[in-house]
């Protein structure tokens, strides 16, 4: 039951009704009409903006036509009372027993209360994560994971048909950069001395296990061979064990893809490149010619040649981008223009990617390539992540020795656990630089927000368990404290929340939406020890009860599907 959505569609039912009576009317844009929970709690449980976006369109004042819809919503058997407010702002309150239906509509629909068919089954690519496979995952790299994985599964509660990807690069140089890297490794397993790593090489010890493990299969017959012939064979076994590292450390946080795609099978003469450039300059996006030297002081190395380039200013670009490097190998770019086409000529339409947030200047040419692959079809999102700030009870962290130079994502979950981990990287928006502290994130305190909610969702349980009467949706009309009716309210905003984040693709609303749940939850608890009428289980009143147990029932089912949308717990207790 979504309460938003079902005040929309009435809304929309009064301006066509005023409409309908004027001669001549004319179809309204009612895209921008909305139905939201009004700033102020106190000015009623529903505002629209209807009259202020429409009355330029109708020729009308605002307050004029605020004052006319109202007139047709104070009608509503649903609606309790209809106000003005400022130019033309619609305010409305409901009567009691929509919020009981509302109650009565988490109980049964339990964990499919939310469940939206906006989506229509439209196929959506998410792609996340994406790391070089050159070594364990950091913690930049757990934030992205964690969110790619949560939006994906707050899209597909939402309706929509994901595919979670994983692109491997693996045909760049920083592969034969891993390879050498592990071959110094493999000759150290047959017990070299390899002295200190020389720069430029990977210096980890999560390497070690590749050098061993190539001792394992070929024995001392790769120091024989020459480079040509050793490195595709290290090369291969190294990116292998990588991504199975990569998986692993996946696999501690609940995250899994459904496809992992090969940069290097889009190599190759007659590949998918050279197919994709070829149609592309066929319709007139790629080209030969040239580029302007870089802005400010010219390079002494600059080269000003003719070149492959394709046509990404005719698209929003900032600069036509080249496709073909002076030694006539692809540049980054080229295949990332193969693999849109790809992804386009799998069936998506609507293409997600989840970056780093050094990664800013791809979004304009991404979102280039989208139009030129699909004409203009493809629905690109770029979803920049911002870094995480590592400290320790107020210290920043320092460098670990297992990767060299990073903190890794399997140290972060090792220490704090999965739940903690997931729940921060969420709990604030994806653009903004999130601060996570080891020590704050374990406490037992209504500071640490995956605590409060966890907590929430336990105390709720233990309710439930301890009560001795069942909960009942049969006397729902006995809530009518204000505790219990904005507890219900908050529970009916779940669907539109939904709604919103999958729209916006900002999972984060969901956390916050959790963490404002259970803090109606918890101050409704407390207001029950100081005053004993408010308490949810009355001895001497099994109707009262009953309806109470069914509220602190729906609050649990909604905390339990909100967490599972984030990939948290909701733990029946916690000690």
């Amino acid at each position: 039951m979504n309460l938003f959505a079902i005040f929309s569609e009435r809304v929309e039912t009064a301006i066509n009704d005023i409409v309908g009576e004027r001669a001549g009317a004319v179809a309204l844009d009612l895209s921008r009409v909305v139905v939201e929970p009004p700033r102020d709690a106190s000015h009623g449980d529903m505002a629209t903006n209807a009259a202020m976006v429409l009355s330029k369109d109708l020729g009308e004042k605002p307050r004029d036509l605020a004052e006319k819809i109202a007139a047709r919503l104070r009608e509503d058997a649903d609606v309790a009372a209809v106000e003005i407010a400022g130019p033309g702002f619609i305010n409305i309150r409901l009567k009691d027993g929509v919020w009981t239906r509302v109650l009565a509509s988490v109980i049964g629909e339990g964990a499919d209360f939310g469940l939206s068919p906006m989506g229509g089954e439209r196929k959506v690519n998410v792609e996340y994560v994406s790391a070089n496979p050159t070594g364990p995952m950091h913690v930049g790299h757990c934030r992205g994971a964690v969110f790619g994985d949560a939006l994906a599964n707050l899209l597909a509660f939402s309706g929509h048909d994901v595919t979670r990807e994983y692109y491997v690069n693996d045909a760049g140089a920083q592969v034969d950069v891993l390879a050498r890297s592990a071959y110094l490794r493999y000759r150290e397993a047959l017990g070299e001395n390899i002295g200190e790593i020389p720069e430029g090489l990977y210096p980890g010890d999560y390497l070690k296990p590749v050098g061993r493990g190539l001792v394992d299969l070929h024995g001392a017959t790769l120091v024989h061979m020459p480079e040509t012939e050793w490195l595709p064979i290290v090369r291969a076994a190294a990116i292998e064990s990588m991504l199975e590292m990569i998986r692993e450390d996946l696999g501690a946080l609940d995250i899994h893809h459904d496809v992992f795609f090969s940069e290097r099978t889009l190599h190759g003469q007659g590949g998918a490149i050279d197919l994709t450039l070829e149609a592309l300059r066929k319709s007139g996006h790629v080209y030969q010619g040239t580029l302007p030297p870089p802005k400010g002081q010219v390079p002494e190395d600059w080269e000003d040649r003719e070149q492959t380039l394709f046509r990404t200013t005719d698209l929003g670009d900032d600069m036509d981008r080249p496709l073909i490097k002076s030694d006539r190998s692809y540049t980054y770019f080229a295949s990332d223009v193969a693999y849109m086409r790809d992804k386009w000529e799998r069936g998506f339409k609507d293409l997600i990617f989840i970056l780093g947030a050094d990664h800013g200047g791809y979004v304009k040419r991404l979102q280039a390539v989208g139009k030129a692959i699909s004409d203009g079809e493809a629905h690109i999102d770029v979803k920049l992540v911002q870094l995480v700030r590592l400290f320790r009870a107020g210290e920043p962290v320092r460098m670990s020795k297992r990767s060299g130079d990073f903190v890794t994502l399997r140290e972060v979950v090792d220490e704090v656990g999965r739940d903690a981990v997931r729940f921060m990287m969420l709990f604030r928006k994806n653009d903004a630089v999130l601060d996570f502290d080891f020590a704050k994130v374990v406490e037992q305190s209504r500071e640490n927000p995956v605590f409060y909610v966890q907590y929430a969702h336990a105390r709720a349980r233990s309710v439930l368990r301890n009560a001795g009467v069942e909960p009942s949706t049969e006397h729902l009309d006995l809530l009518s404290d204000a505790g219990e009716i904005g507890l219900m309210r908050k529970l009916g905003e779940y669907p539109r929340v939904i709604e919103g984040a999958a729209l916006a693709h900002e999972p984060h609303r969901i956390a916050f939406y959790l963490h404002e749940l259970a803090s109606d939850f918890h101050g409704h608890w407390n207001r029950g020890n100081d005053a004993q009428g408010l308490r949810f289980i009355i001895a001497d009143d099994t109707k009262l009860t009953s309806a109470r147990l069914a509220m602190v029932q729906a609050v649990s089912l909604v905390l339990k599907s909100g967490l599972g949308l984030l990939g948290v717990t909701a733990p029946e207790e916690m000690r």
